[in-house]
């Protein structure tokens, strides 16, 4: 899969860069509206009971900020937040070494909650309800199972695919939200405080295009104001306004809506090899030379989202939004 600016996965070399960016407390969060006020009021009860929070699940597409959400819990706690991903935990003595390291209060974060494999997830259950953890020592007729009590713990989980989990470890999570996709004025909101931290001179026009080609993620928006930024500094005087802004994201290949060379690629030879469709995903894959899955997991759903794409029972099917946005005719029987 190529590297796409337009991207909504983290990439290592963006990793500190999103650290420095990210909000450390409720009110410097931005967008979110219901999750934040609902968390808001969730966190002063649990504070007001001298209680843990109780287990937070949060979910949604990549780039919205589960993670900054996580720190943020942490934060408004007072507590402690360890790090972790589904993938990295391998066996239950890894999950075990995790949570007796705990303090009380702390909060637990784990990245792909939906890749935990399920022996680690049996581990997991008591751990969340009872707060302690069942450890079986030795092996054959000698082995015994020993219980171990754990400080009480808040364990935030982070997950893209939430229909992926578990129907028994979904059910213990006390708190679930959604993350949507961000309103244009907040990914605006988003750029503005972005470039003051850059120390970057950026105005609210130049903003708002970068916020109306960012897909709804400020992953993304951030993204391409780094890149616009460098434009400004090479090309101009280092200020963004609208003209720099406009030149720049037009070198990065991203148009109006936040669709690049591969999206256009992929619904142009949908209407240029299959008439519009409807047209198979394999087939769409070998005629782009990408794989079903990639298509699947990381093109198509913006594409759905805007409406651009239709998922039929026969296959893929652009839609007549597609055909205005390159300038054609629409074709008789779209």
């Amino acid at each position: 899969m190529e590297d796409r600016i337009i991207s909504s996965e983290v990439n290592e070399s963006e990793l500190s860069i999103e650290q420095s960016l990210r909000p450390q407390v409720l009110s410097q969060y931005i967008g979110q509206d219901q999750v934040k006020e609902n968390l808001d009021i969730y966190i002063k009860a649990a504070k007001m009971r001298k209680e843990t929070l109780d287990h937070v699940l949060l979910y949604g597409p990549p780039g919205l900020g589960k993670t900054t959400l996580a720190v943020i819990i942490a934060n408004e706690m007072g507590v402690n937040i360890r790090t972790t991903s589904g993938p990295a935990i391998e066996r239950p003595g890894d999950l075990a070494a995790i949570l007796t390291a705990l303090e009380p209060g702390d909060v637990l974060f784990i990245d792909e909650i939906h890749r935990l494999q399920r022996t680690i997830e049996e581990v997991l259950y008591p751990a969340m309800e009872d707060f302690c953890l069942d450890i079986v020592i030795g092996k054959g007729p000698s082995a015994r199972s020993v219980r171990l009590d754990l400080p009480p713990f808040t364990l935030v989980g982070a997950t893209t695919r939430a229909g992926s989990l578990s129907a028994p470890l979904r059910d213990r999570f006390g708190v679930l939200s959604r993350l949507e996709y961000y309103k244009e004025d907040h990914l605006k909101n988003i750029v503005l405080r972005t470039g003051e931290v850059f120390g970057t001179e950026i105005d609210d026009l130049s903003a708002a295009e970068i916020a109306r080609r960012s897909r709804g993620t400020p992953r993304i928006a951030n993204r391409l104001l780094r890149r616009v930024r460098d434009f400004a500094q090479v090309r101009g005087n280092g200020t963004i306004d609208l003209a720099v802004a406009r030149e720049s994201l037009e070198l990065l290949q991203v148009d109006k809506l936040g669709l690049d060379h591969i999206d256009h690629k992929l619904l142009k030879g949908i209407i240029e090899r299959f008439r519009g469709g409807p047209v198979g995903l394999d087939t769409i894959a070998a005629s782009i030379g990408e794989e079903s899955e990639t298509i699947e997991d990381v093109y198509e759903p913006y594409l759905l989202q805007i409406g651009f794409l239709q998922r039929t029972p026969r296959g893929r099917v652009v839609t007549p939004l597609v055909y205005h946005h390159f300038g054609m005719e629409v074709p008789p029987q779209s």
